[in-house]
């Protein structure tokens, strides 16, 4: 199925408008770890086009919500941003900041109206759940696969790293389901 090009527009400036978020909070490194989910979920959305049932990711999608929640509250009492500011030498913003703010509810906020946008059918809600589930499950490896090599041990803890672990291969699922349903739909789409 095909998008409409409205949507691709809409998904592609969505986006950019999220890195340049991302970039006006916290820098160009932090933004450039950002390109990874939200650019690779507008990629990975566009490679498999079909809109699909929010039936199809709900239990990935809520249990990725919760340990996302988790994954956050790891970082704050981690003191992941600290870490991040000391590597990249950008200041910590502050929580109220308008950056940060139009960041949270850009990405965040959206991704809580997934249930509503796909239960709705639109194909713009199927892009908000390949965002989530790619930032999610590869975004969030950069705990493992970036922020090492600043610890004072490869092996070293790095704030955030430990709900990592169970974060991403729940996102992988939600993932494979969205792809799955891609996948269903062009055999269904055959068959008629």
């Amino acid at each position: 199925m095909s998008k409409h090009p409205a949507t691709v527009l809409t998904a592609l400036l969505f986006t950019l408008a999220v890195l340049a978020l991302g970039y006006a909070a916290f820098g160009f490194w932090t933004m450039l770890i950002f390109t990874s989910g939200f650019l690779g979920g507008f990629l990975l959305w566009l490679l498999f086009p079909a809109t699909v049932a929010f039936s199809a990711i709900k239990i990935p999608y809520f249990l990725t919500l919760v340990l996302f929640i988790l994954h956050r509250i790891e970082e704050y009492l981690s003191g992941f941003f600290d870490r991040l500011s000391a590597i990249t030498g950008v200041q910590k913003p502050e929580v109220a900041s308008w950056e940060v703010v139009l960041l949270l509810l850009l990405s965040v906020g959206a991704w809580l109206l997934i249930p509503w946008a796909m239960g709705r059918g639109y194909r713009f809600g199927t892009y908000l759940a390949w965002t989530f589930f790619a930032a999610m499950g590869i975004t969030e490896l950069a705990h493992f696969v970036v922020f090492p090599w600043f610890a004072p041990s490869p092996l070293a803890y790095f704030p955030g790293m430990a709900s990592v672990v169970l974060l991403a291969p729940v996102a992988w699922w939600g993932m494979r389901r969205l792809a799955a349903a891609q996948r269903q739909r062009s055999e269904d789409s055959a068959f008629q």
